[in-house]
């Protein structure tokens, strides 16, 4: 299944004031393809916050892209830098924080989002055939090389599937919606 296109022809229903979030910020996790990013700037477009994505800030901290930091420092390396990023952007309020599909592996990225007060972490939940479909279908797509072995990359995903369910206050399901029904499920999982 394609992920929808932006339809910027497309609007939310206005932010309801009589159900105001009781949160700072939003930390949206998941697997590559689960809309993180695209939803993510949806949703903080709606609520007149800032959009944050995790892998941009250590790309804008460090000059290089995340492809390069792996490639010549190492994953260490990447993972440390990663929870750095991950401990400054926690600190900004009325933000939309997109993680890396790798970030909750860390214990200490996981402590630091238990640890946030008025932090709600979301899951775009999806099967692992959706969002390789949805990966390959972008328009402009980077390179994955996490998808260069199916086998290995589902491996990584039921794992990584997991300790997203657990790290999450809210889990939304994608498959069937477009990126503007994603941002609706994940407000009204927010003010359920």
């Amino acid at each position: 299944m394609a992920t929808a296109t932006l339809d910027m022809t497309s609007t939310l229903p206005p932010t309801r004031p009589e159900t105001p979030l009781t949160v700072d910020r939003i930390v949206l996790t998941g697997f590559m393809g689960s809309g993180k990013s695209t939803a993510g700037r949806l949703l903080a477009d709606h609520l007149g916050w800032r959009f944050l994505d995790l892998d941009e800030e250590i790309e804008r901290r460090e000059g290089r892209s995340v492809p390069q930091i792996f490639a010549e420092s190492g994953e260490p390396q990447f993972r440390r830098l990663e929870s750095a990023a991950l401990a400054t952007l926690l600190g900004h309020r009325r933000v939309v924080v997109a993680l890396g599909g790798g970030a909750p592996e860390e214990l200490g990225n996981r402590l630091l989002l238990e640890q946030t007060p008025h932090t709600a972490v979301v899951y775009l939940a999806a099967p692992f055939e959706v969002l390789v479909n949805r990966c390959r279908d972008q328009k402009d797509a980077v390179e994955r090389p996490v998808l260069a072995n199916l086998e290995l990359a589902a491996k990584r995903f039921e794992s990584r599937r997991r300790i997203y369910a657990r790290i999450a206050s809210h889990s939304v399901e994608t498959s069937a919606l477009s990126e503007f029904e994603t941002v609706q499920a994940v407000l009204e999982a927010l003010r359920g």
